[in-house]
């Protein structure tokens, strides 16, 4: 659309009273024109008024009327525009703070995240630091009994009749017995 079609508030405000003074200076036009005939009238009673004058003046009447008409209808042509100019700002001016409303909430978001990424992070670690704790638990009772094992198996193994040494055999000085592992 072209500027000329749609201008803006403040040139629509200017036009509009321009228009209003326009509108004020023929009213004075026609009330003077009204009481200088009123005037005639009244002072020339016994005089009647000429046809053609009173024409013309019916004529130019006639012509303020629609002339007057006009610039009504320019006038409020005008402020319908303005009136749709204002609503269009509101308008705006509600989505600009919806916007603001939203940007600001989600920057506040944006700030809360590494906290609450920190928060999450840390109850997970925690369930995590929990579970290594009780199998370092598990695996410090298992080496206890591991080794407890071992050391029974140990006592066991020395006890005498239980020990499984080789023999040897007096006079025999070159074959030695060794127990047998079976198929190991």
């Amino acid at each position: 659309m072209s500027q000329k079609n749609n201008p803006n508030s403040q040139e629509l405000t200017a036009e509009v009273a321009r228009l209003s003074e326009e509108l004020k200076m023929r009213d004075q036009l026609v009330q003077q024109l009204s009481q200088e005939l009123f005037r005639l009238v009244k002072g020339n009673a016994n005089l009647a008024p000429d046809p053609e004058m009173a024409e013309r003046h019916q004529a130019q009447m006639k012509s303020l009327r629609e002339q007057l008409q006009q610039v009504e209808e320019q006038v409020k042509f005008y402020q319908d525009q303005i009136n749709e100019r204002d609503l269009e700002v509101y308008q705006l001016r509600q989505s600009v703070q919806e916007l603001t409303d939203r940007s600001r909430m989600l920057e506040q978001v944006v700030q809360e995240l590494p906290g609450v990424y920190r928060q999450k992070f840390s109850e997970r670690l925690e369930e995590v630091m929990e579970r290594v704790e009780k199998l370092q638990r598990e695996n410090r009772q298992l080496h206890a009994e591991l080794q407890s094992v071992t050391y029974r198996l140990a006592q066991k193994s020395r006890r005498p009749g239980n020990l499984d040494l080789p023999t040897f055999q007096p006079g025999t000085q070159s074959v030695i017995e060794f127990p047998s592992l079976g198929k190991a």
